[in-house]
């Protein structure tokens, strides 16, 4: 139990400090890595009042699009530390890392997928309504409807299942990728309207990112439930930081 203990301390600190590098890619691009384009230049509006053109649109689009992958890998790293932890326990140790990489790589590329046609309509609302919070509202309105609805729990409760990993040759390595391609379709069917929500924020899409990105790292630590309409907001991760603090506090007094 302790070696076990240890052993998802350690991923979680990794997986965590990834998390975090990447998050100061994102908030900070020191690198200009993103080209200008991210998020945060597009829905500035400066670009939005311009008669775009084809290829200001494909500029836009892909700097859009380093900005999401660049966003599902520091808000979802923190989701996937059970999984990890899944295929490094069930991998030969020869083969954990390649597993794990696979497995993320799996992940993200269905989140580029559909990342691709979010980011088309938000440079498409971009350009006819620049500056303008009404679809941020619309899709946060449609957020908090699909935050209580059965078929969202129907995915996160399909997060938890974990598929069995071969252990030798080609079959290893695809049962991870597949995995990871399973982890991303529940994912983005859970999280889709939390995740454009940010994206379509003319102003403050940093931290509205960042409690997303709280929001659902709680959920997905919330335990299978009958998938049925019900008023929760799966806010676990709250409480155990709550608990935590008053731990510490008594200890401290």
């Amino acid at each position: 139990m302790k070696i076990f203990k240890n052993l998802t301390n350690s991923i979680s600190f990794v997986v965590i400090t990834v998390s975090f590098l990447f998050w100061m890619i994102l908030l900070f691009d020191p690198l200009n890595i993103m080209g200008g384009h991210s998020g945060h230049g597009s829905h500035g509006g400066h670009e939005g009042h311009m008669e775009m053109t084809n290829t200001t649109n494909t500029a836009i689009i892909s700097g859009l699009m380093i900005g999401w992958i660049i966003m599902v890998v520091a808000m979802m790293l923190p989701k996937l530390i059970s999984p990890i932890e899944h295929i490094y326990l069930k991998s030969l140790k020869r083969k954990r890392i390649s597993s794990i990489i696979l497995f993320i790589t799996g992940y993200v590329f269905i989140w580029t997928i559909v990342g691709l046609f979010m980011n088309l309509i938000i440079v498409t609302l971009t350009n006819k309504m620049p500056g303008s919070y009404i679809p941020a509202l619309i899709i946060g309105g449609i957020a908090i409807v699909w935050q209580f609805s059965p078929i969202k729990q129907r995915f996160l409760n399909l997060g938890h299942d974990h598929r069995a990993i071969k252990a030798f040759g080609w079959s290893a390595s695809k049962d991870a990728c597949l995995f990871g391609m399973e982890h991303g379709i529940w994912c983005f069917g859970s999280g889709w309207a939390l995740m454009w929500f940010p994206m379509l924020l003319p102003q403050g899409h940093n931290l509205a990112m960042l409690l997303v990105m709280f929001m659902m790292v709680s959920e997905h630590m919330e335990q299978p439930q009958l998938p049925r309409w019900r008023f929760d907001f799966r806010m676990k991760l709250w409480r155990i930081l709550k608990a935590q603090t008053k731990l510490k506090l008594s200890q401290t007094l």
